[in-house]
């Protein structure tokens, strides 16, 4: 049998963990996947692309378990009341193939992007970061912002949309979940970015867009490139990208999908594993300006899928499903057709076929 997390499973972990100590585990699950890089079989995503978005598998594997990912990205969902992104995920035995969980990846995926933000911000951004620029306020704004106030401390954040209604409702989720955050809306990029230690530029449109500029850019500044993630999407100018060190999940994918892909093939990164691991340096100096050009990858979720299989389980939820076929003899696999009615309906078919 499999386990399946519906949505309201998900709200159901939240609730009963608290936001803080979720996001707080999945930061560890992260830190401790990405330190044994090397037992993975990667890969980067598999992509289907049409003219108003994008359908991803994410597939990746360690000697116990195999995980994949379900993704879209259409940004002009939102017009026909469905998300930009969709997604759900499963976890499975590599010995024998059985999956073991089928889960919602819609919600954990803004959750472990936000995560995956803070681990890497917590060795390049400076210690002190107190106020962040969140440019572009969808749907995954306020797992940023929140993931940023609980585990950095982070105190302020600078907020702007090219959709006022999108910075409304932002201000207004994160007054109710985070009261102590102060929240500074803002008359566009430069005035946000201002003073912000860290910057999130976490836009949907699916363009070759120049969000942040060099002269927008701060002694010290650690740049959160995340919603750069396909070809011909960008967020960072060239030489934002030259200011500084830059730092990535997944090269290969990272050169196709962020804002990598505007960079001749001999530019220099780091991937992100090396600086975790002590086998790179991170940050090195403090006025030292820092990129971490994010496109996610196949690791995370299958670090979150385990954390999700092990809450899950905690708490009792949940449900058990007959997603593949459980067989007395396994063989048989045309014996699982066997259900009531089954025989009615063959004999049925064959005296139509005789008629």
């Amino acid at each position: 049998m499999t386990t399946l997390l519906t949505t309201r499973d998900i709200g159901a972990i939240v609730a009963a963990k608290g936001l803080a100590a979720c996001l707080g585990r999945l930061v560890a699950y992260l830190e401790h996947d990405f330190a044994r890089w090397g037992d993975f079989d990667k890969s980067a995503r598999v992509a289907s692309h049409s003219k108003d978005g994008v359908i991803e598998l994410m597939p990746i594997a360690d000697a116990r378990h195999y995980s994949f990912k379900y993704v879209n990205g259409h940004p002009k969902n939102t017009r026909a009341g469905l998300p930009t992104v969709m997604a759900f995920g499963l976890l499975a035995d590599v010995d024998t193939g059985r999956p073991e969980l089928l889960s919602e990846l819609t919600l954990t995926t803004a959750m472990r992007t936000a995560a995956t933000s803070v681990m890497v911000a917590r060795r390049l951004a400076r210690a002190d970061s107190r106020v962040m620029a969140v440019i572009g306020n969808g749907a995954q704004s306020e797992f940023q912002c929140l993931a940023f106030h609980l585990l950095m401390g982070i105190a302020e954040v600078r907020l702007f949309d090219v959709d006022p209604g999108a910075t409304a409702r932002l201000v207004a989720n994160l007054r109710a979940a985070a009261p102590a955050l102060r929240t500074t809306v803002c008359a566009g990029t430069a005035d946000a970015v201002r003073g912000a230690d860290i910057v999130t530029t976490i836009t949907a449109d699916k363009t070759n867009a120049t969000i942040l500029t060099p002269a927008m850019l701060a002694p010290g500044m650690h740049v959160n490139g995340v919603g750069g993630d396909c070809p011909g999407k960008t967020e960072l100018h060239a030489d934002v990208l030259r200011a500084g060190p830059v730092f990535v999940e997944y090269e290969p994918q990272s050169r196709i999908e962020g804002d990598l892909q505007q960079m001749p093939a001999d530019f220099p990164v780091t991937e992100f594993w090396r600086v975790l691991t002590g086998a790179a340096p991170g940050r090195t100096a403090a006025d030292q300006v820092t990129v971490f050009d994010s496109v996610g990858f196949a690791l995370e979720d299958f670090s979150a899928l385990r954390l999700l299989r092990d809450l899950a389980a905690e708490l009792g939820l949940g449900r058990r499903i007959a997603l593949v076929p459980d067989l007395a003899d396994p063989k048989d696999l045309f014996g699982a057709l066997a259900v009531p009615g089954a025989a009615t309906s063959v004999a049925a078919d064959r005296l139509a076929v005789a008629a």
